[in-house]
């Protein structure tokens, strides 16, 4: 059966009401397609290669350049007027209870939309360039391209070609419908025409946006189609929130791991007491390590036909993974009436604890008790979640030691709190 809900999917380019084809010889706009890219220049913002190590957060010495490049490039758009409503002067609260979940009042960002049928019941979807995708996008909104450096060092060209020797480019974009401050989009080898679907290699690359960032309130996320990805063009958001997500304050149960099976030195927990079930994978002795497995997971999540989202935390070194189900429950209509009213969609950053609600009386009334409701709906059952996971252990070659561990192991582990990348002006006051 062909699952399908009418969707109204958040613009995040100024070009998006225009989805048509593109003339070969030019489309006159400057855009970041085959017509316009292989041309143009754009600054480069080249990143540390292969770091042997994840860095210690004791030992960490953390450079401002990059978090700062971002969001300057960021206000600098903002002053352009490209953004299509001023996010920072969004109502936020944290809302009381021991997780914090945090809410945002965003009363126009539901209007700023366009209706589309949605395809719900398949995780992987090819990729039609019929339809709107970022390489329509204008270089306007584009702030660098994200490369890797081939070095030990980072470095910041200010100016240079967006295509060398044949390989399409990563481009850091922003989103005209931001949810937060500093609200991007990374799109990975942006001309190769990637649907949305991880790979090792496209993981890597946005672990090195979250260790170059440095900072544990910088985040990314993605999401899966079927689990609220809206366009299905290979694509991770980010912003900067100077408040610990609730999922980051959850306690986590350490998962033990029979002798010798794995070698990465990558851990791995469930989440506990918390809405939505799902793992967390978090240090490992590289980030190729951690890449690779979860990556692993990611794979089989999406070959079989389940929806995810990914929430990169802690500067690349923590992960969570959530296996979803809200959008099936949705189009099968056993989701209550009282949530589809919210027009909530749960993807990453619901699902992390920072929901933007749409109308006042619903941020009015927020309660620790409405979210959780909200995203318990998004969890899959214990059982259903448990043989998920074993099917992801057995692709990412892991295996479980027979050994329990107790209950009371699991730990409390808020997000490190570091220096702030802007002014007192931006952060969030409960």
């Amino acid at each position: 059966m062909k699952l399908t809900i009418k969707r109204v999917p958040t613009v995040v380019s100024n070009y998006q009401e225009d989805a048509g084809e593109r003339p070969r010889g030019g489309c006159g706009r400057n855009c970041l397609g085959h017509c316009c890219l292989p041309v143009s220049e754009l600054p480069v913002y080249a990143f540390k290669a292969n770091p042997t190590k994840l860095p210690l957060q004791e030992d960490a010495v953390p450079t401002d350049f990059f978090i700062n490049l971002l969001l300057g490039q960021w206000e600098d758009r903002m002053t352009q007027g490209l953004f299509r409503y001023d996010v920072t002067a969004c109502e936020t609260k944290v809302i009381p209870g021991n997780l914090g979940f945090v809410a945002q009042l965003n009363e126009g960002r539901h209007l700023k939309k366009r209706p589309t049928e949605f395809r719900v019941d398949r995780v992987l979807q090819p990729f039609d360039s019929a339809k709107f995708n970022f390489t329509k996008v204008g270089q306007e909104e584009a702030l660098f391209q994200f490369e890797n450096s081939g070095s030990d060092d980072s470095y910041f060209l200010r100016s240079a070609a967006a295509t060398v020797a044949d390989r399409a480019p990563n481009v850091v974009a922003i989103n005209v419908s931001p949810i937060e401050y500093g609200h991007v989009l990374l799109i990975p080898r942006v001309l190769d025409h990637l649907p949305q679907r991880i790979d090792q290699e496209s993981f890597l690359l946005a672990l090195h946006m979250a260790a170059e960032a440095a900072r544990p309130y910088f985040r990314l996320g993605y999401n899966s189609l079927g689990a609220f990805a809206t366009i299905n063009h290979l694509h991770f958001q980010a912003y900067y929130l100077t408040v610990p997500f609730p999922v980051e304050k959850a306690a986590t149960q350490r998962i033990p791991l029979a002798e010798g099976g794995i070698k990465s030195g990558v851990k791995v927990s469930k989440l506990m007491n918390y809405p939505v079930r799902g793992l967390v994978f978090e240090e490992g002795n590289t980030l190729n390590d951690l890449a690779n497995l979860v990556s692993s997971a990611c794979i089989w999540l999406q070959d079989n036909n389940v929806p995810y989202n990914v929430l990169i935390s802690d500067s690349g070194r923590k992960i969570f993974l959530f296996p979803q189900c809200y959008a099936e429950k949705q189009a099968l209509g056993e989701v209550s009436q009282e949530l589809l009213d919210t027009q909530v969609n749960p993807a990453v950053w619901e699902i992390s604890g920072h929901i933007v609600l749409k109308r006042r009386d619903d941020y009015e009334e927020a309660s620790e008790a409405s979210a959780w409701r909200l995203l318990a709906e998004v969890s899959l059952s214990e059982a259903r979640f448990e043989e998920v996971k074993a099917y992801i252990f057995d692709a990412a070659c892991l295996v479980q030691s027979q050994v329990e561990e107790e209950t009371d192991d699991a730990i409390y582990a808020p997000v490190p709190v570091g220096p702030s990348a802007v002014g007192e002006g931006c952060l969030v006051i409960p």
